[in-house]
């Protein structure tokens, strides 16, 4: 009886599950279809492998370009990291993603990220980015960036003299990540002296290192001391903030001498104030934000002006021109800056072929359809600086440094994007600026120099470096 009910049974479940697996299949059949052309590559790893291999290269650009070529020119598709993942391309791919913030797409990090960067207020680290971006316009506003400019100076002329003076050859990476770091110090938390900057720059040195490493938190492991760094850094820092609390009662610290005085001070729409352990991640988010960037540019034009000794002779004709008409000890200011546009001219186009962000996803968060591909809700979607930088499109001759691209009007809209673009602007594009044009100004007025490696390779892990931290041979200028 059971096995006569079995028999009748079964064949209409085997039909069932049959009809569902080919509906399921057609569905994806015709989802896949309608999805922008390329390959998802292997199983659980996806293509992860291949992109980071070309920036292991120095060559980041040719996982876009090659499948670009390959596929289409406007998106395609691939795996990235465990995520499905669609790259749009282009200009027009970039201006979509940067006007459809919060309608269409939204910023998306990894969440290993929030391990390392745990919210004392229990949000992500999405939404903690957007708290930033609404609070860094008030503390990076034109006149607070004006009083910036002659500590800037002062420091680069500091740091100089610390750690470049009197040798023959030093390690530019190392140094210049020295440089901007305490200057984010002395700016965001007003600490200068060496030796507490130093203290505060082993544990971000292990923190840049995990970011982006392989999410594994067992002891010992990139990711691990990254989560351990980051503690000890909040650590450090409520220290700080609960001295400051007791200097701004007591009136020994001023409302508007830094970013920290001013966020302890500034309550929220709501009448709200942030607390300590709020501070200390808003505080830790900018550290890391503020110096490793401009590291790297700085780095990158040190490089250029080392090979290029047409480009290296016009930066240092203005920036003489400008040393000239100052009196001894006077500090750089806003009027000096504005003066030095073939430097940041120079600056732009280091940015252009190598940028410290290569890009940035998003997520769909709802379904919609881009230049005729549909994107589900929910996959991941990457913009490229690389789709557009290096593309004949945009630039001619797109692998050659040229200053003067940026004469004029230069770029056109959304192909230039090192800061992003739109809504998603970097709020700091205009510190970065100062602080990169103040230290041009005074190591290109003290020093020529060569490369030590003469065919160096440009390492991208996962931001662009020269081989070896880009050692070089010092001569000082005669006076």
């Amino acid at each position: 009886m059971e096995f006569s009910l079995l028999s009748d049974v079964l064949p209409l479940v085997c039909v069932l599950i049959a009809t569902a697996l080919t509906v399921r299949l057609l569905r994806s059949k015709s989802d896949a279809g309608s999805l922008p052309p390329g390959t998802t590559g292997w199983p659980i790893f996806g293509e992860s492998l291949e992109y980071l291999k070309k920036g292991w290269n120095g060559n980041p650009q040719e996982f876009i370009q090659e499948r670009m070529a390959m596929f289409s020119p406007h998106a395609f598709k691939t795996s990235l990291f465990g995520e499905h993942t669609i790259v749009l391309c282009g200009a027009a791919g970039n201006k979509f993603m940067f006007s459809n913030e919060n309608k269409l797409v939204t910023a998306w990090w990894p969440t290993s990220i929030d391990k390392i960067f745990p919210s004392s207020t229990q949000t992500s680290s999405n939404e903690e980015m957007k708290k930033m971006r609404k609070l860094l316009p008030h503390v990076l506003r034109a006149e607070a960036l004006h009083r910036y400019i002659g500590i800037m100076d002062s420091i680069s002329r500091r740091h100089l003299e610390s750690d470049w003076a009197n040798r023959d050859e030093v390690t530019v990476f190392p140094l210049a990540k020295m440089y901007t770091f305490w200057l984010a110090c002395r700016l965001f938390i007003s600490v200068e002296d060496p030796d507490q900057v130093a203290k505060f720059s082993e544990p971000f040195n292990l923190l840049a290192s995990g970011i982006f490493s392989v999410p594994i938190h067992i002891h010992g492991t990139p990711f691990n001391k990254a989560i351990k760094a980051s503690n000890q850094i909040r650590k450090d820092l409520r220290a700080v903030i609960k001295q400051r609390k007791i200097d701004l009662a007591e009136n020994k610290a001023s409302p508007t001498q830094d970013i920290l005085s001013h966020m302890l001070l500034t309550a929220d729409d709501d009448g709200n104030f942030m607390h300590d352990m709020d501070v200390a991640d808003k505080i830790l988010g900018l550290l890391v934000g503020g110096h490793d960037t401009a590291s790297i540019t700085i780095t990158f034009i040190i490089k250029y002006l080392a090979e290029l000794p047409e480009v290296y002779a016009e930066v240092i004709r203005e920036q003489m021109e400008i040393a000239k008409s100052k009196a001894p000890g006077e500090l750089l200011n806003w009027d000096d800056i504005q003066k030095m546009k073939y430097s940041w001219n120079v600056a732009c186009e280091v940015l252009r072929l190598n940028p410290p962000l290569q890009g940035a996803f998003r997520q769909a968060i709802v379904d919609f359809t881009y230049s005729g591909f549909s994107i589900p809700k929910r996959w991941k979607l990457y913009w490229s600086a690389h789709s557009t930088h290096r593309n004949p499109k945009y630039y001619p001759e797109p692998d050659t440094f040229n200053p003067l691209r940026y004469e004029g009007s230069g770029p056109a809209p959304y192909t230039y994007v090192p800061f992003g673009g739109g809504p998603r602007m970097c709020p700091g594009k205009e510190y970065a600026r100062l602080e990169i044009l103040a230290f041009m100004h005074n190591l290109v007025t003290r020093y020529k120099w060569e490369k030590v490696i003469v065919d160096d390779k440009i390492i991208v892990d996962p931001m662009p470096v020269p081989e070896g931290g880009l050692p070089i041979r010092l001569y000082p200028l005669k006076a």
